[in-house]
C-alpha cells in the first residue's frame, strides 16, 4: 500500500490522472479544502477526472514529494495518511511551498475517498498570482458534483 501511494503521487506530478482514476471507485469521494477553484467535494469519478485536469492547467509544474506513509486495516477497508509537501514555480518568481496531509480510503484495491487536508490559504494564494498573470481557470468556480 506505501508504494501504491507513492506512485499514485507521482502520477499527479507526472500528469498521469487515467492511470490514477482507473485506481478509483465509480462513486468517488474527493475533499478539497477551501473556496477556490480548487476548493470544494466531488462525488464520482468524472468530476475528480475534470478536477485533475483543472489542476495540470493551472499548476502544470507542481511537485508533489510524500514524507510518510501509514496503512491501517485489510483489504475490505484499508486507510492510508500520506504526509506530503508541494512546491511549484509561479509565474512571478514568488516561492510556492504547501504541505498537508491525504487520508485515503480503499475498499477490495479502489480508492473510495480522498480527504486532502493541506494550507488552503497558500493553495488561494497562489491562485491569486496565477490568474494576475493570466489563468483564468485559477479563479474559476469550483468542480464540484
Amino acid at each position: 500500500m506505501k508504494r501504491i501511494a507513492v506512485r499514485n503521487f507521482q502520477r499527479v506530478t507526472d500528469h498521469d490522472y487515467e492511470a490514477l482514476l482507473q485506481d478509483c471507485a465509480p462513486d468517488i469521494h474527493h475533499r478539497f479544502g477551501g473556496s477556490h477553484a480548487l476548493g470544494g467535494e466531488r462525488h464520482d469519478r468524472e468530476a475528480l477526472s475534470r478536477w485533475f485536469e483543472r489542476l495540470g492547467r493551472i499548476s502544470p509544474t507542481l511537485r508533489l514529494t510524500v514524507e510518510d506513509v501509514w496503512v491501517k486495516g485489510g483489504p475490505a477497508r484499508t486507510t492510508v495518511i500520506i504526509r506530503w509537501s508541494a512546491t511549484q514555480q509561479m509565474p512571478d518568481d514568488s516561492p510556492y511551498v504547501n504541505h498537508g496531509v491525504h487520508v485515503v480510503v480503499m475498499r477490495w484495491g479502489k480508492v473510495v475517498s480522498i480527504d486532502a487536508n493541506e494550507d488552503s490559504q497558500a493553495v488561494d494564494a497562489a491562485l491569486r498570482v496565477l490568474a494576475a498573470h493570466g489563468v483564468e481557470e485559477a479563479l474559476a468556480a469550483p468542480i464540484v458534483s
